[in-house]
């Protein structure tokens, strides 16, 4: 399988959007969806996203920022990563780490952080298995507006 990963462009936005609800049922919150695909038109100059390709489909996407932590500096957040179930088990979450991981080291990023769900056993296996440590010491807080 050929994949390729690169920055989602706007016209990707409909598919990465699909891929959004979809991730959401795979967390088992999609009640916690409410970005809408005009909302994230309009945030276009914000969204930074990472999609993977295969025969001309996208079949996943890493959502990131960058960030400044007070203890570390630089950094990169990864909101997301996901891959569509059927094409989950061919390296495609590595390919979209690595390409995230990349980005961050070229623009002298000193770490990449996330959240993994407590349930989800085989991202955090993944994610050790790449050297990531996880963190249970916080936990997350969230301030609608």
């Amino acid at each position: 399988m050929n994949i390729v990963i690169r920055p989602a462009a706007k016209e990707d936005f409909p598919s990465v959007f699909n891929l959004f609800r979809e991730f959401s049922l795979f967390q088992k919150t999609p009640e916690k969806l409410h970005i809408t695909l005009q909302q994230l038109t309009a945030d276009e100059e914000h969204f930074k996203c990472f999609v993977a390709v295969a025969d001309g489909q996208i079949i996943g996407f890493a959502t990131w920022f960058f960030a400044y932590y007070s203890w570390t500096g630089r950094a990169i957040y990864l909101d997301d990563l996901y891959v569509k179930d059927t094409h989950r088990k061919y390296g495609i979450g590595r390919q979209l780490l690595d390409t995230v991981i990349g980005h961050a080291k070229e623009n002298n990023c000193r770490s990449v952080r996330w959240l993994v769900s407590r349930w989800n056993d085989n991202a955090i296996g993944f994610y050790q298995k790449m050297g990531a440590h996880i963190d249970d010491t916080e936990i997350t807080a969230v301030l609608p507006l």
